[in-house]
């Protein structure tokens, strides 16, 4: 994948910038300020409360623990930086392979309008931005920075992902990757992963480990779990023999959905409740997506609910 726009690709660069504006501009209008307002001020340490001073930054869960008030000082303010990160593995391409001016969705699709919604929202607060896209592999990894140059770069390369197929199946290896992108983002970070999170290697443990690897590094950790609701979880198929295709591995399974759909919705469910325990635990937001709501609606309850927490 290219990682920079060649002449005659000039004439395509506004094109996902100009759905991220209207997608954006129809909502961010409502949320009076920034949903990322207060994240860029980096906690340093506690010192003890002294009587009449405000307590807004007051520890309170420290004082649960301690019995005594503490203050969080913090590092001077510095520009938000977030790293955008984005599974670009075959699977994301389910449940069909569309391009960025069709009207069908997937999981891809879904991720890369919202990845381009985030951009613009964060290039109007002057924040800066980098993008990181993986498969069995890191596909692109991007420094954040807030040029106008480099957010043209990133809208570039988010179209030429979704309306570029691949050469090839492509498998995911999420847990090396993420490994790759912790110790790739040196500085403090917003990190927001896309991603269906089924890693080849099904070792969710592993899988968390990669995501605690980012919180080690001190960054904050957004995982937008991309499913299609009907199919993925629900496992809503028609009653017939159907022939199923594994997108990574090309493997072909043929089979009645009424036979598997308890024993399928039951592991679904078991992963996916596993999944939300173990990122709680780990001060991890994870947000469940069904990618038949559209990126403005997923997108809209998150940054409203992330506003209310500052």
């Amino acid at each position: 994948m290219p990682l920079n726009p060649t002449p005659e690709m000039q004439q395509r660069l506004g094109r996902l910038e100009l759905l991220a504006n209207q997608a954006v501009e129809g909502f961010i209008t409502g949320l009076h300020k920034s949903p990322f307002h207060g994240f860029s001020v980096e906690f340093d340490e506690h010192r003890l409360y002294n009587p009449g001073e405000s307590t807004k930054h007051i520890d309170w869960k420290l004082y649960a623990r301690s019995d005594k008030m503490f203050i969080k000082r913090y590092e001077e303010e510095t520009n938000l930086r977030c790293q955008i990160v984005i599974d670009a593995s075959s699977s994301m391409r389910y449940p069909s392979d569309v391009r960025l001016d069709d009207t069908g969705m997937n999981k891809l699709k879904f991720s890369v309008e919202s990845a381009a919604a985030l951009v613009y929202l964060l290039k109007r607060q002057r924040d800066a931005v980098g993008l990181s896209l993986f498969s069995d592999q890191i596909d692109l990894h991007t420094q954040a920075r807030s040029s106008t140059a480099h957010h043209r770069m990133l809208f570039y390369n988010l179209e030429v992902l979704v309306d570029t197929p691949p050469e090839s199946s492509k498998r995911t290896s999420a847990i090396d990757s993420i490994h790759e992108i912790a110790e790739a983002t040196q500085r403090r970070s917003l990190v927001i992963i896309f991603s269906d999170m089924l890693d080849k290697s099904e070792n969710l443990e592993a899988t968390i480990d990669a995501l605690q690897h980012l919180r080690h590094r001190k960054h904050e950790v957004v995982v937008f779990h991309v499913l299609d609701k009907s199919t993925e979880i629900a496992f809503d198929f028609d009653k017939k023999p159907t022939r199923f295709v594994d997108l990574e591995s090309g493997a072909e399974l043929k089979l009645h959905p009424v036979e598997v759909k308890e024993h399928y919705v039951r592991r679904m469910s078991a992963m996916r409740k596993e999944l939300e325990t173990r990122c709680g635990a780990h001060s991890i937001d994870l947000i469940d997506v069904d990618i038949n709501e559209g990126p403005i609606p997923v997108l809209a309850r998150y940054l409203i609910k992330r506003k209310k927490l500052f």
